[in-house]
């Protein structure tokens, strides 16, 4: 039987899994994220256990950014300098492709979890989408013919400049580089810097989400009128709280103004801009889904698959699968 691992690097813990679709899969395994040597060590235990007698097609990652996603860069698969300490440079894809001698699939956090909702959730049968999470930061994934989108970099969406009327909200923004772009007005230490306390302990009528929702608005009726997406899914613990749900659709539809004919409507924009189908799975999921179709492809430019067994080590494999080129 051949399964696909997934494994979602965050910046706190890693989820690890293993399987075929959300009603094929192993248990997730939290781990800890402490120095990426440690870290991967785990992962690949984890896979070693949950693939043994399985034939391992592939392995999907992930990760928190930035990260090089480009194949044909020689850097590719690695952590690009970042602000959690050891991890600048840390090498993930080709780590876990040549422990285990299968291909590797190698994405951002919110791409995968894009691509599981794509799969198996909010966003099934689409093939053109964008998911957005708003939590700690703010992450955007766009799906454009059924793959993620990212060039020179993944997009960046997150640090978009949105409109902030100083008059209306004299918070100055809490991004290091923007101070007031997205996600220094949005995400969930902004929230915590403008009230003094955490969203979760803020009361669903609480000002603060409808003025999140204005921004959050402003941000997806850019998305829908540059990438022109079916559907955003908007989840993370800011986004996907009802309060700013429901008056971040209602605000997008003042938004557009009824400019795109097929958002001109509150049922329309309500279809449009939803929550995840999958969850806290999504992530995970998303990661098996993307090693899936690297898989699939028809042209591989990576090593074979391999069978791991009882009793039988990476170590023991490693060098065989290596000779047969």
């Amino acid at each position: 039987m051949t399964v696909f691992a997934g494994v979602e690097i965050g910046g706190t813990k890693v989820v690890v899994a293993v399987g075929t679709s959300p009603d094929d899969l192993s248990n997730p395994v939290r781990i800890p994220t402490t120095s990426p040597e440690d870290t991967l060590a785990n992962v690949e235990r984890v896979i070693d256990g949950a693939t043994a007698g399985k034939t391992l097609g592939a392995i999907g990652v992930a990760t928190f950014g930035p990260a090089r996603l480009d194949r044909s860069l020689p850097d590719w698969g690695t952590i690009l300098p970042t602000p959690k300490p050891g991890w600048s440079g840390a090498v993930i894809g080709p780590r876990l492709r040549d422990a285990f001698g299968v291909p590797v699939a190698f994405e951002t956090d919110v791409a995968g979890a894009a691509m599981g909702e794509g799969r198996w959730g909010a966003a099934q049968g689409l093939l053109d989408y964008a998911y957005v999470t708003v939590g700690t930061g703010v992450g955007v994934g766009l799906i454009v013919d059924g793959a993620p989108v990212h060039g020179a970099l993944h997009p960046e969406a997150g640090h978009i400049k949105v409109r902030r009327d100083p008059t209306q909200d004299a918070f100055a923004g809490c991004c290091p580089f923007h101070r007031d772009c997205l996600e220094g007005l949005v995400s969930g230490p902004a929230v915590a810097a403008r009230t003094g306390r955490p969203g979760e302990t803020l009361s669903p009528d609480d000002p603060v989400w409808d003025l999140i929702a204005g921004y959050l608005a402003e941000a997806m009726a850019t998305l829908a009128l540059v990438t022109a997406p079916k559907r955003i899914i908007i989840g993370g613990g800011v986004g996907s709280h009802p309060a700013v749900l429901k008056a971040t659709q209602r605000r997008l539809l003042r938004e557009l103004n009824g400019y795109l004919p097929h958002l001109d409507t509150d049922d329309a924009v309500r279809g449009f801009l939803v929550r995840p189908a999958l969850g806290d799975r999504s992530g995970v999921l998303g990661a098996i889904a993307l090693a899936q179709s690297l898989h699939d492809q028809p042209t591989m430019t990576e090593a074979p698959r391999a069978t791991v067994s009882h009793g039988t080590s990476r170590e023991d494999t490693h060098d065989d699968r290596k000779s047969d080129g």
